[in-house]
């Protein structure tokens, strides 16, 4: 087992540290160029924007393009985006390749599978320029799954599924694979891509930052005057409400609408008794509603009985799933540079079977103060600019972190250390299933480096 490390500037001495300098250092984030990103997967595109036969999409992060197809058995397959001859991106945004790729500056020709089919001119060239296999597209590594294609530039990376443990399995169980975009957002944060990522994988900041998430009603609480079932349901419904309209998706508007309609349910005037009751005869009614229209949908119950009715899964690094009833949000997180980042947001539903929408248009990008934004995420980008502004502060070392409110944010760091340290795979995988859990309640883990 490799135990060579390289030295990390800024690392992770304390676990509820986080040194400053992580979020906006040149050289740091160059070595996150360097070690971290080729070595990992990324999700480069959900399949229905490529549902047909050589279909493609680009897929851009740092500096580097990468082109993703649509093979004839719906497979997929990727290709560094550039033309054999003089490096010239060949693919740009969305589209077909029925016919191959052609590059536009000076016609050399590629096949769908990446096999150059036509060099013009070719004999002013010397032979060794021309050496067969040489002059093919360079392959990336491409996997499915829950849905969507994944990248990654390392061909000894363990399989996707194995880096994406334990949440690909639970996640599985959510039947991502059947969610479908609904809407679809992007997002310029003027801030780094790791303090974009952490105002997202903790509970700490809600009571200030959503206080329209917090209900008394439905939470309980020591002054609060003995339990009313009624007003337990209509607190949870008000919650489900404002979580929809405020993500505008991740509660599924219908998933309201059937609340909303069991609001004279009976419940018992034990708090327990009545939040179990409650629970069950949501989760059977969205259920129920789901399947009889003929879509895919999980059984509720039998995920809370299982232990995985959780609410945010991580894919380290940089893209998440927020389930809830039939529905789901999801993140994608892409670094501009040391202190900008582009975030997106969809919003996935369940549809029956030949009834999905048709492939959805990438977003237009907004500015993280856009008055179009929900409020949930409004709210969240109103805090973001302002902490990156003030890790610069002269006096402002390290971020203190609540080992047990925002845990995660030191398990991710330290994983981040992990690659940064170039330490093989099978130490980095236990680090990875640590991170790809739910968060909001999991303790500083031992990621074993």
């Amino acid at each position: 087992m490799n135990d060579v490390r390289r030295p990390i500037p800024y690392a992770m001495e304390l676990p509820d540290r986080v040194p400053k300098e992580r979020y906006f250092d040149p050289d740091f984030y160059a070595l996150e160029a360097e070690l971290l990103w080729p070595r990992v997967w990324q999700m480069a595109c959900r399949l229905e924007e490529i549902p047909e036969a050589y279909d493609f999409a680009e897929y851009e992060f740092l500096d580097q393009s990468v082109v993703v197809v649509r093979t004839d058995d719906l497979g997929v397959r990727a290709f560094q985006n550039a033309c054999r001859h003089r490096g010239v991106q060949f693919a740009k945004g969305r589209g077909t390749c029925a016919r191959g790729f052609v590059c536009p500056f000076h016609g050399w020709c590629y096949a769908p599978d990446g096999t150059n089919t036509r060099v013009p001119q070719r004999r002013v060239f010397a032979e060794h320029n021309l050496q067969h296999g040489d002059l093919d597209l360079v392959p990336v590594r491409c996997e499915i799954w829950g849905g969507c294609a994944w990248i990654n530039l390392d061909e000894g990376a363990p399989p996707v599924r194995d880096c994406l443990e334990p949440a690909a399995t639970m996640l599985d169980e959510w039947k991502v694979e059947s969610l479908r975009t609904e809407k679809w957002y992007a997002c310029r944060l003027p801030v780094n891509w790791k303090l974009a990522v952490e105002a997202f994988v903790e509970m700490y900041h809600v009571v200030e930052t959503h206080p329209q998430l917090v209900i008394p009603t439905r939470f309980g609480s020591r002054e609060q005057a003995p339990f009313d079932p009624a007003a337990y349901v209509d607190a949870d419904i008000q919650y489900l409400r404002a979580m929809s309209e405020g993500m505008d998706g991740m509660v599924h508007a219908n998933d309201v609408r059937i609340a909303e309609g069991l609001r004279d349910v009976a419940l018992p005037a034990d708090r327990a008794a009545a939040t179990a009751l409650w629970n069950h005869t949501l989760n059977d009614a969205v259920v129920r509603w789901y399947r009889d229209r003929g879509a895919d949908m999980p059984d509720l119950d039998e995920l809370d009985a299982r232990g995985l009715n959780l609410t945010f899964f991580e894919c380290f690094p940089h893209y998440f799933v927020l389930p809830m009833y039939s529905s789901a949000s999801s993140y994608r997180f892409r670094p501009l540079g040391p202190e900008e980042t582009l975030m997106e947001i969809w919003s996935l539903a369940r549809f029956p079977e030949g009834e999905e929408p048709v492939r959805p248009t990438p977003p237009e990008v907004w500015e993280c103060d856009d008055p179009r934004w929900p409020p949930i995420p409004q709210q969240d980008f109103s805090n973001l600019p302002r902490q990156q502004k003030g890790l610069h502060a002269k006096g402002f070392e390290y971020m203190r972190l609540s080992s047990g409110l925002e845990a995660h944010i030191s398990n991710l760091q330290r994983t981040v250390d992990g690659f940064l340290a170039g330490l093989p795979y099978e130490r980095l995988l236990p680090a990875l299933h640590a991170v790809n859990v739910y968060p909001f309640d999991r303790p500083v883990a031992d990621l074993g480096f």
